[in-house]
């Protein structure tokens, strides 16, 4: 499930860590970036952030408010 953010500079990835299953968070957001390193947002190439299916969950519904608010604001 990875899409491209500020002109394919950021990569971000989202996907469930089947080997840590036995742990509540073993959903990764994967966030790779590439470009010049006074560009960057982020201090590694790659950073991942685990976090539990409640919390993506909320980050989802969070998402989809803020696409819907946009989309109303702009009709």
């Amino acid at each position: 499930m990875a899409f491209e953010l500020l002109n394919g500079s950021l990569k971000i990835d989202v996907f469930f860590e089947k080997n840590d299953k036995e742990y509540e968070d073993n959903i990764c957001v994967c966030l790779e970036e590439y470009g010049p390193e006074d560009e960057r947002i982020f201090y590694a190439d790659e950073t991942n952030l685990f976090i539990t299916a409640e919390e993506a969950r909320k980050l989802a519904e969070m998402l989809i408010e803020a696409a819907e608010r946009s989309s109303q604001s702009s009709r």
